[in-house]
């Protein structure tokens, strides 16, 4: 694998043996691999890159990785590289970037790619004016074929597509389309007015992003001609960008069916603070829950200590302890990652709550069930062979395994359900708050079940 290349030749310091790796690969191979790579190993990898490698693998790259890239250039190769960047794919970057770094970029572009940039920058976010380049080739219908093959070569190497040509007015309306086979095969002498198909599929600028690309999605096109109130051609959508917008609506309707649309914005902020942010900041939402554990393992503690009597008088009775708070622990811990996943990939509907809780606390109490009866003959063997004592203990512990790890699931899936519902960061918060719960009750379970299979012993 490339990764595995990459990561070898870096630590033996081979530079030159990476760049000429980098140089022999795809330009999709090494996006593949760009993308499990840390932020130090992209931004060396990316330098080796050459400068037409460079400039497709960074388009493709998210919103972070590009400005983790921007932030290790020099000014001048900022500017050098933004200006080179496809027109749509520059907007998307300008407007993720902080308002003054943005405007100091817009200004050092060239005066030609400023207003291009303005231009799409000037539609409203998420519609077709926006989203689309200004990087076509026009034909006019006066044109020869011969003549028009000679713009498309001249022009070929700056444009982001030749494959569908528009043709247009002297006022630039659109007034045709031509595939670049039906050019290539046609008549040298002929005439683009004789062969365009005038039957054109267009969007308006004000068109929603959404709508443009289920458009080229249902039509099967390469690119969608925009225009503007006048029906003047001024850009295109191609279908790269098409693809990027139907993956982004999967992933929004993903959400809002789960009812998680304002949960993904929240947890994301979240998420960025627990990650990126000062360690004030991160105390403040870690520390909370972790000082509510330790309350909960104090409280355990003078709970064990109450029943130092039954300890003393069935010393089997503590040796067991470990095993229902661990495999309590485990199950909550496994409830509450399957309903963290279930949520984020939307197989797990909030609104139906209810459905996929009943569903885990009956996984739950299955699993308690089958780690209960294998428990039970074990403890009950291990305190008559090992202690002289009773089987029931392993009743005790068996039932006590059973009802512990029901609770846990129910809690795995509860707590975290009503952290989220109460707007708290669940993910900080519910392992300390399922950990305390269950601790306190399974200790409590258990000595119950010995008091009630036991207690004539104790």
């Amino acid at each position: 694998m490339l990764q595995e290349t990459i990561l070898s030749l870096m630590e033996n310091r081979d530079i030159e043996a990476l760049k000429a790796a980098l140089c022999c690969a795809e330009d999709m191979e090494i996006l593949h691999a760009f993308h499990d790579l840390s932020p130090e190993e992209q931004i060396i990898v990316f330098r080796l890159l050459t400068k037409d490698s460079a400039l497709s693998i960074f388009e493709e790259l998210d919103t972070d990785e590009q400005q983790n890239l921007l932030r290790s250039f020099t000014a001048e190769k900022t500017i050098e590289f933004v200006n080179e960047l496809a027109p749509d794919d520059r907007v998307k970057l300008l407007d993720e970037l902080p308002a003054t770094v943005a405007k100091k970029l817009l200004a050092s572009l060239s005066p030609e790619e400023r207003k291009i940039t303005n231009l799409l920058m000037g539609y409203e976010p998420e519609t077709a004016g926006r989203i689309m380049t200004t990087e076509y080739i026009s034909l006019k219908k006066e044109m020869t074929v011969e003549q028009a093959l000679e713009r498309v070569r001249r022009q070929a190497k700056d444009k982001e597509t030749i494959y569908t040509l528009y043709i247009t007015s002297a006022s630039r309306k659109l007034e045709g389309v031509l595939t670049l086979k039906e050019l290539l095969i046609a008549d040298g002498g002929s005439k683009i007015e004789d062969i365009m198909s005038k039957q054109v599929i267009n969007a308006s600028t004000d068109t929603d992003q959404e709508k443009v690309a289920h458009l080229i999605q249902e039509l099967d096109l390469l690119a969608l001609p925009i225009v503007d109130k006048e029906n003047r051609l001024v850009g295109i959508v191609t279908i790269d960008d098409a693809v990027d917008i139907l993956e982004e609506e999967v992933t929004e309707d993903i959400f809002d069916q789960a009812g998680l649309a304002d949960i993904t914005k929240s947890e994301t902020s979240r998420s960025e603070v627990l990650i990126s942010g000062g360690l004030w900041a991160i105390w403040k939402v870690r520390l909370p829950f972790l000082v509510i554990t330790l309350g909960a393992g104090m409280l355990a503690a003078f709970l064990i200590a109450g029943f130092e009597e039954a300890l003393e008088s069935v010393l089997a009775v503590a040796f067991f302890i470990p095993l229902i708070m661990d495999m309590g622990g485990n199950v909550g811990t496994q409830s509450s990652t399957v309903f963290a996943r279930g949520v984020v990939l939307g197989h797990i509907h909030i609104k139906q709550f209810f459905k996929h809780f009943v569903k885990e606390i009956g996984v739950g109490f299955s699993l308690g069930v089958l780690v209960g009866l294998a428990s039970g003959a074990l403890a009950a063997a291990l305190n008559v062979l090992l202690w002289d004592g009773s089987p029931m203990l392993g009743v005790a512990v068996g039932l006590a395994l059973v009802v512990t790890m029901t609770l846990a699931s129910l809690l795995g899936f509860l707590v975290p359900y009503m952290l989220i519902k109460f707007k708290v960061d669940q993910a900080a918060g519910s392992a300390p708050i399922i950990t305390s719960i269950k601790d306190i009750a399974g200790l409590l379970i258990y000595f119950a079940f010995v008091s009630i299979f036991l207690g004539n012993l104790l």
